[in-house]
C-alpha cells in the first residue's frame, strides 16, 4: 500500500479528479490501474484567499509493483505502508463464564459487542431506558423541567454522548488499529462513511441514536442480553473476587466478571465503591461555563467568509493562561449547536453542548473551562471532587430557579444579572432564564474565565463581544475519580472487576471510551483463571 499525504485541491475546484492527481503524483502510465481510499480530509484555511482541501490517500496498485513505482519518486509525502487491520485476540476465557456489564455507554456497548462477536454472552444492565424511550423522557424534561433522575442526558442507552455532538476525534494514540475499528464499527451500524476520513469526525445526536439501537440489536442477536431500568446497586465480593451483583436493591444475580462502565455521573456508584473499599483516587477535572456566539462569527474567523456551500461548518479550539496561572480552554465545541440542560440529580443544574448531524443551528457553543484539583476542592475524601461538582450544580439550580441560568458576557464581567439578550439569542434545550452566574462559580473561576476571554479575542476577533452568552454550569467534563486497575485491567484489589471507560477515569470522549471498552473485552477474552 502506498500512502500519499498533502494532496491539495482548492475548495472551489469542482473539476479536478483526485484519481488523476494520484496518477500524476506517482508518475503512473495510463496502462496501470489502481484503487484508492481517502484516509483523511481537512481544510487548510491559513490563506483566506486560497482555501484548500488537504487529502491523505492510501493507494493499492493493481498491476505493477510498489517498489518499482517508488524507485522513481523522491517525495517525503509518499511512502509504502503496511495496512493495519485490527484483530481481536483468540479467546481463552471459558465461554460458560457469566460476564455482566454495568452501563451501555460507548465503553459498555463496545465491550459487549466485541465479547459477543467472540462467542460470549454478555449481559448489560443499564439504569436508564432504551434510546427510543430515553429520547422522549429527555424531550419532556426540556419542555417541563420535570427531571427523571434515572433516565436523562447522563443516564440511558448510549451514555452521555448520545445527546451531544457525537464527536469522534480523540487525542488517544494507539498502534493496534482500535481507533480505526471504532470508526468502522460506527459506520457499519449506520454512521456516515465520511467519519472514516474527515478531520474531527462527528455523527450528530440524531444519527447516533439509531447507531446505538443497531449495536444493541446486534449484541442481542449474537446471544447477549440487555436489561433497561436496571441499576447495579451493590457488588457481591468474596475473598477479593467478584461473585455477583444486586439490581435495583431488589434481586441478586451471580457473575464471574463485572465490567464497570457506568459513566462519569454515576455518583451513587462512586459512593458504593468507596464504601466497599474499592481502590480509587481523586483526579483533576475542569469546570466552567458554556459560551455561545453566532456561527457566522466562527465561520468568518475560520474561512474569512460566512457565505459558503462546500465547506464544513467551522469550529475552534482556544487555550490560554490566566493572570493567576490557571489554564483556561475550550472543550466539546459544538458548531451550529445547542446548549442542553444535562442535569441528572434533583435540585442540581449542569449543561452540555449538542449538535445535530447537519450542524445547522444559528449559534456555535463551547465549554470554557478551568482545571481544578484537590487543592481547590479538598483532600479529606476521595469523593471531594464529586461534592465540589454538586455544590456548583446546586448553586446553578438555585440561581436559575430550576432553569438553565444564562448571562451576557458584559454583565458577567460586571457581576450583574442580565435582563435581555442582544445579537446572540441563546439556543438552549430546556427551560432557561437570565441570571447572574457570578453567584454560581467561585471568584477564582470567574476571574480566570474573564481574563482569558480577552486572550481568546486576540485569536478570534469578536470572541469577547459584550453580548456573547454564558450559561452554566459546565461541571461534567470528566470523572472526578479514577478507579484504579492493574496491568490486566482489573481492579487493583478485586479480581474480576474491570473499571472501564470515562467514568472509571480511562477515557475522555466517545471514541476513547469505545477503545477502552474494546481493550477490556480483549483482557477478559484472554483471562486465564
Amino acid at each position: 500500500m502506498i500512502k500519499i499525504n498533502q494532496i491539495k485541491i482548492p475548495v472551489n475546484d469542482n473539476k479536478t479528479d483526485i484519481k488523476d492527481v494520484i496518477r500524476k503524483t506517482l508518475r503512473l502510465p495510463k496502462k496501470y490501474d489502481f484503487t484508492y481510499s481517502i484516509v483523511k480530509k481537512s481544510v487548510d484555511s491559513r490563506k483566506k484567499e486560497e482555501l484548500l482541501y488537504i487529502y491523505s490517500v492510501e493507494v493499492k496498485l493493481l498491476d505493477c509493483s510498489e517498489s518499482v513505482v517508488m524507485k522513481k519518486i523522491h517525495n517525503n509525502n509518499i511512502s509504502i505502508i503496511n495496512d493495519k487491520i485490527y484483530c481481536f485476540p483468540e479467546p481463552v476465557f471459558s465461554k460458560e463464564k457469566k460476564i455482566v456489564i454495568a452501563g451501555s455507554g460507548p465503553a459498555g456497548l463496545f465491550a459487549a459487542l466485541f465479547l459477543a462477536r467472540a462467542g460470549y454472552k454478555p449481559v448489560i444492565y443499564e439504569r436508564g431506558m432504551a434510546v427510543e424511550e430515553r429520547s422522549r423522557v429527555v424531550r419532556e424534561f426540556w419542555e417541563t423541567g420535570v427531571l427523571n433522575t434515572e433516565c436523562n442526558i447522563q443516564f440511558g442507552e448510549g451514555g452521555a454522548g448520545t445527546f451531544s455532538d457525537g464527536k469522534l476525534n480523540t487525542a488517544v494514540k494507539e498502534k493496534n488499529g482500535r481507533i480505526r475499528k471504532v470508526l468502522e464499527t460506527f459506520n457499519e451500524f449506520g454512521a456516515p462513511y465520511e467519519i472514516l476520513y474527515v478531520n474531527k469526525p462527528h455523527i450528530g445526536t440524531d444519527i447516533l441514536k439509531s447507531v446505538v439501537k443497531n449495536i444493541r440489536e446486534e449484541i442481542i442477536k449474537l446471544g447477549g442480553d440487555v436489561h433497561f431500568n436496571s441499576c447495579i446497586t451493590d457488588i457481591d465480593i468474596i475473598n477479593n473476587k467478584v461473585r455477583g451483583v444486586t439490581i435495583n436493591d431488589s434481586y441478586t444475580t451471580d457473575c464471574d466478571v463485572l465490567v464497570l462502565a457506568t459513566g462519569h455521573s454515576a455518583r451513587d456508584t462512586f459512593l458504593m465503591l468507596r464504601d466497599k473499599d474499592i481502590s480509587m483516587e481523586a483526579k483533576p477535572f475542569a469546570v466552567g461555563l458554556r459560551v455561545e456566539h453566532s456561527q457566522d462569527l466562527i465561520n468568518r474567523y475560520a474561512y474569512g467568509v460566512t457565505n459558503f456551500t462546500s465547506l464544513p461548518v467551522a469550529d475552534y479550539k482556544v487555550t490560554a493562561k490566566a493572570f493567576n496561572g490557571r489554564g483556561v480552554y475550550s472543550f466539546c465545541m459544538c458548531p451550529g449547536g445547542y446548549v442542553v440542560n444535562a442535569s441528572s440529580e434533583a435540585e442540581c443544574t449542569c449543561v452540555n453542548g449538542m449538535s445535530y448531524s447537519k450542524r445547522d443551528g444559528q449559534n456555535a457553543n463551547s465549554a470554557i473551562i478551568v482545571t481544578v484539583d484537590s487543592n481547590d476542592y479538598g483532600k479529606q475524601d476521595v469523593l471531594d471532587g464529586m461534592y465540589f461538582q454538586r455544590k456548583l450544580e446546586r448553586a446553578a439550580f438555585s440561581e436559575g430557579k430550576g432553569a438553565v441560568p444564562y448571562q451576557l458576557n458584559e454583565d458577567f464581567v460586571k457581576g450583574i444579572k442580565s435582563t435581555a439578550c442582544q445579537s446572540v439569542i441563546p439556543q438552549i434545550k430546556g427551560l432557561s432564564i437570565p441570571a447572574n452566574l457570578r453567584e454560581v462559580l467561585p471568584d477564582f473561576l470567574c476571574d480566570s474565565i474573564i481574563d482569558c476571554m480577552k486572550s481568546f479575542d486576540k485569536i478570534i476577533k469578536g470572541f469577547n463581544m459584550p453580548d456573547a452568552v454564558f450559561s452554566g454550569v459546565e461541571s461534567r467534563t470528566s470523572s472526578p475519580v479514577r478507579i484504579l486497575r492493574n496491568d490486566t485491567l482489573q481492579s487493583r484489589n478485586v479480581d474480576g472487576l474491570y473499571p472501564c471507560g470515562e467514568g472509571a477515569g480511562y477515557a475522555g470522549g466517545i471514541t476513547s471510551a469505545a477503545v477502552d471498552g474494546i481493550k477490556v473485552a480483549e483482557a477478559i477474552a484472554t483471562l486465564t483463571f
